[in-house]
């Protein structure tokens, strides 16, 4: 995921999500960058049937390019997103010693 209209190399600071998600179980979340090199995996969330709330996570996880991996783990478990914002910023454009 890059900021539309940002060039492909710049760096990205990848700040938080939040999500609207009915399910049950817990929702295990981690950002990956390009070909698994690096990962954040953040604190999973508790899912009810009806949550009643926006859920959130913070994180704080910088890369060229990103993904953000949500799932579950175990038997029985399932999840439903109705919708989800991500936070990021364009934080460089090229990492340090780069020419």
């Amino acid at each position: 995921m890059a900021i539309k209209g940002s060039q492909v190399d710049n760096i990205t600071h990848y700040a938080a999500y939040r999500i609207r998600v009915n399910g049950d179980g817990s929702l295990q979340a981690r950002w990956i960058g390009f070909d698994d090199a690096t990962e954040y995996v953040m604190v999973p969330l508790t899912m009810a049937a009806s949550p009643g709330r926006v859920l959130d996570r913070l994180s704080n996880f910088t890369a060229q390019r990103a993904q953000l991996e949500l799932k579950t783990t175990e038997i029985d478990e399932f999840f439903q997103i109705n919708r989800i914002i991500l936070w990021v910023k364009e934080s460089a454009t090229q990492y340090p010693g780069n020419y």
